[in-house]
């Protein structure tokens, strides 16, 4: 559907990546306390109570990503898809590694790099799947993207299509909710039971967007509300030790989830369709290399400079570096290789069908008169209420 490619942006969607993407940079550098040397409670006893909750900003992240990859593969080729994430993941991402390496090799006060075999598995993004560190560590959440992808691809292989979208809610809800008790690797892997209930909502609200909503997305949604509420007690534990169970309260977490499925909700209903501001698709762009540079190298900087500048304006100066930093990525990397990726895939795409199509004219034709295969009871689709959605990238 060429209109799926050539439809606006939604605006409110890149102004929520941004939105999400500062909250994390607001825990590590508020919230954290390696890079100041000890308990930022007493360094900001006021923004520390909120700051440590900014870890959820990867849980919106993830409700995001729900939606607008459901919206980029409807109508696409897998070759199409895997174009679109390739050109548009790994260029600002290689930027990022090589930077915040060559900051960590030059001043390895705050953190260290485990040899160059580690940078160069890191390149392939695939390192989380044979246990080789992340050069930063806030590149965990790209495995998890990238098995997320994977998924959609298989659903991708039957083809995109409202029924097989429930399907999948279906089936990924099922298996992330008895993965913790059948305890198979590959199931819990793949289900992703801590993040899957923000992926899989992502997918009902857009369904809702394109299709209006119904009972059962409804259903969809609320269901994994209730799932998403199961592992907060353990993210508190990986975000800020295990002796803040009991300690930090977890309603505010509950709250931001809610409020976070609440928003998404408003732009699958349309309620925020007429905020079309040109500056948040800009901002939005700045999204992704923020992600991939504020950690390691922000962190550093804080750890070189926290004698030097009272912590507050450090932190203020930190974030808006880092901003102007992930704008040069943006403008001089990530555009210009971005594009010479994409046309060069689909360049080799174009000559690999070019030298398969002549084989197919030579195949034999299949015997005629065979039985024509069951159709299966199709879903009851409700017609699109969006033909020409707006589509979004997200890093």
């Amino acid at each position: 559907m060429a209109g799926h490619r050539s439809g606006n942006r939604l605006a409110a969607l890149d102004g929520l990546r941004l939105l999400a993407a500062l909250t994390v940079v607001f825990y590590h550098y508020v919230a954290l306390a390696k890079p100041w040397g000890h308990s930022t409670a007493s360094i900001f006893p006021t923004a520390h109570r909120f700051a440590q909750y900014g870890w959820l900003g990867v849980e919106f992240f993830f409700l995001i990503s729900g939606f607008v990859i459901c919206m980029s593969v409807w109508g696409r080729t897998v070759g199409e898809f895997a174009v679109s994430r390739v050109s548009r993941l790994f260029p600002a991402y290689w930027a990022g590694l090589l930077l915040t390496v060559a900051v960590v090799k030059l001043w390895p006060e705050f953190t260290s790099i485990h040899g160059w075999d580690t940078v160069i598995t890191n390149l392939t993004m695939l390192q989380g799947g044979n246990n080789t560190p992340d050069v930063d560590p806030v590149y965990w959440t790209l495995f998890f993207e990238i098995k997320f992808y994977l998924i959609m691809t298989v659903v991708m292989f039957f083809g995109v299509t409202y029924r097989n979208c429930l399907i999948l809610c279906g089936v990924w809800t099922a298996a992330a909710a008895l993965a913790p008790v059948l305890n198979t690797p590959v199931i819990t892997a793949f289900a992703m039971p801590q993040y899957a209930p923000f992926f899989i909502a992502g997918v009902a609200f857009y369904l809702m967007r394109r299709h209006r909503p119904n009972a059962v997305l409804w259903g969809i949604v609320g269901l994994q509300l209730l799932l998403a509420q199961r592992y907060i007690d353990y993210r508190l534990a990986t975000n800020l030790g295990k002796a803040t169970i009991g300690t930090v309260p977890t309603w505010p977490a509950r709250l931001i989830i809610i409020a976070s499925f609440a928003v998404i909700a408003a732009i699958a209903l349309g309620a925020l369709d007429k905020i079309q501001w040109k500056w948040l698709t800009h901002a939005g762009a700045l999204t992704y290399p923020l992600y991939l540079i504020h950690m390691n190298i922000g962190m550093t900087l804080i750890h070189h400079y926290r004698g030097r500048l009272p912590a507050p304006l450090l932190v203020v100066c930190v974030t808006a570096l880092m901003l102007v930093v992930a704008w040069l990525i943006h403008r001089f990397v990530e555009r210009p290789l971005g594009l010479w990726l994409r046309n060069t895939m689909r360049r080799g795409i174009a000559d690999v069908r070019q030298q398969v199509a002549p084989r197919r004219k030579h195949a034999s034709p299949l015997p005629q008169g065979l039985p024509q295969t069951l159709i299966p009871h199709q879903l009851h689709v409700p017609t699109p209420r969006n033909p020409e959605p707006a589509r979004t990238e997200l890093g």
